[in-house]
């Protein structure tokens, strides 16, 4: 799948030479259409389905007009404006990747939240792992099938959106950045980001890619829902990894939607116990309801796994229909190392290769 890229722009000097270069370098990727006249740019938004249009900052463009699919961004001169009246701004004098990059990242908000598209479906997913019942070893589980994926050569990022979880439970590496550095980074809308994303990553033995916990536990509190999807994002768009595994708190409220819709898959944990069954049943069950209401049905995203499951006491979630993708058994004695070297080795996430 291209995206439908439109450009606007009275400088038809530049205009040629980013056409070029973007036919160029990213003919695989890109369906590009040219403009100088903003009329024939605006029936074109709507005669070709367009999926982004970038206009220089000099053209009035009433983004009421333009259709929900279509992302909409501004050109402008200098590399410190992030928004030009109302929208969000690109710098046009930039490396061509950069602008490419950033069009991307515009472009997988918008597609991820109304139609479930992503551009980058094919090159990264985005796999995460939440649980209504706490105690069954979500975060576990969720390092152990990133440390999985590296045993398979692929570029795994494991990165915790839990208030106060830490990947440095399960990873360990070089560098002296943590995740304190990613949210000042977010928070000071820097224009190279991706870039300074890249220098803040550890990579552990095993091969994972993780962000090492806050200086300050506080600092997570800091971390805004709209900085948190910037980031899950900007990674999914940089093309550095095979797939991105979200350590994620459960909820039903518009954030938490918001971060269901950029996911590939999101595994529920569940360890069989009559506790962690009830409250299975009864988040799924009101996410299967909020789903028959939604322009936008995500349910279907949603797949269970157990974890530390008796076969002496466990039981299944009954009149849920939920696909069993797993189930480990309990590892008694067993240090959190261990645990999750025994789960990445096994059957456990066979389903999900």
């Amino acid at each position: 799948m291209k995206i439908k890229l439109a450009i606007l722009e009275n400088d038809q000097n530049y205009l040629n030479r980013i056409v070029s270069v973007f036919s160029t370098r990213y003919a695989d990727k890109l369906q590009i259409y040219s403009f100088t006249n903003q009329e024939m740019a605006m029936n074109s938004v709507t005669s070709e389905k367009i999926d982004v249009l970038v206009a220089n900052d000099s053209f009035e463009i009433d983004v009421q007009k333009l259709p929900a699919r279509c992302s909409f961004i501004y050109f402008v001169n200098s590399a410190d404006v992030d928004t030009v009246k109302n929208q969000k701004a690109i710098c046009k004098f930039q490396k061509a990747e950069l602008i490419y990059k950033q069009i991307l990242s515009v472009y997988s908000e918008n597609a991820g939240s109304f139609a479930g598209l992503k551009f980058t479906d094919d090159d990264c997913k985005v796999t995460m792992f939440v649980s209504p019942s706490g105690g069954v070893g979500t975060s576990t589980v969720a390092a152990a099938y990133a440390v999985h994926l590296a045993r398979q050569g692929k570029k795994a990022l494991f990165l915790s959106f839990e208030d106060f979880g830490s990947a440095d439970v399960f990873f360990s590496g070089d560098g002296q950045f943590d995740m304190s550095d990613v949210i000042f980074a977010l928070k000071s809308k820097k224009a190279n980001l991706s870039m300074k994303l890249e220098s803040y990553v550890k990579q552990d033995v095993r091969g994972v890619f993780f962000f090492s916990q806050t200086k300050f536990a506080l600092d997570m509190l800091e971390f805004k829902h709209e900085e948190r999807m910037q980031l899950l994002n900007v990674l999914h768009t940089i093309g550095t990894y095979d797939e991105i595994i979200v350590d994620l708190g459960f909820g039903l409220d518009k954030d938490h939607l918001d971060y269901y819709r950029e996911a590939n898959n999101v595994i529920i944990v569940g360890d069989g116990s009559e506790l962690s069954n009830i409250k299975i049943y009864k988040a799924y069950t009101a996410l299967a309801t909020m789903d028959q209401s939604s322009d936008m049905p995500i349910a279907n995203r949603f797949s269970l796994m157990y974890n530390r499951f008796s076969s002496k006491t466990g039981r299944s979630v009954g009149d849920v229909d939920l696909r069993n993708v797993g189930g480990a058994p309990v590892f008694a004695h067993a240090t959190t190392a261990q645990i999750v070297e025994q789960l990445a080795a096994g059957d456990l996430f066979k389903k999900l290769d």
